[in-house]
């Protein structure tokens, strides 16, 4: 039985780790996406400098949470943290959400498939976790 558990818990930190990881790529592509595509095309636009502000930081918010996101689910996961499962299934579900609001506009585009990917992996990873809390 005790292997078992050890099995059971190294399978959901290694879904949740990898959800992570792809999770913090598609971040890095989003950040990298704006600085090669989107910024000169905005930056030569004609729309005004505070639309361009805008679209400069909503784009790049969205890469930093879910980096932020990552961050907290692989502290509270390899942490042991006391209420690690529900924080990292409430983040989780937030890149869901966030996945889920974007296929509304885009329904096929790479990134959504990432952090859709990514949502999944930490949820089922985060449901494999025994309890809220994994005793050793």
């Amino acid at each position: 039985m005790p292997n078992q558990m050890i099995a059971r818990r190294t399978v959901s930190r290694t879904l949740v780790t990898l959800g992570c990881v792809v999770l913090l790529v598609a971040a890095t592509l989003h950040c990298l996406a704006y600085l090669n595509f989107s910024a000169p095309a905005v930056h030569g636009s004609n729309l005004p400098i505070a639309l361009q502000s805008v679209f400069e930081i909503a784009f790049l918010s969205m890469a930093w949470s879910w980096i932020v996101l990552a961050l907290i689910v692989l502290v509270v996961t390899f942490g042991e943290a006391r209420l690690g499962k529900p924080i990292a299934l409430i983040c989780g579900f937030a890149v869901r959400d966030d996945q889920h609001n974007q296929c509304k506009d885009d329904p096929i585009f790479i990134g959504n498939e990432m952090i859709g990917a990514a949502s999944l992996l930490i949820i089922i990873g985060c449901f494999l976790f025994h309890g809220s809390r994994v005793e050793t």
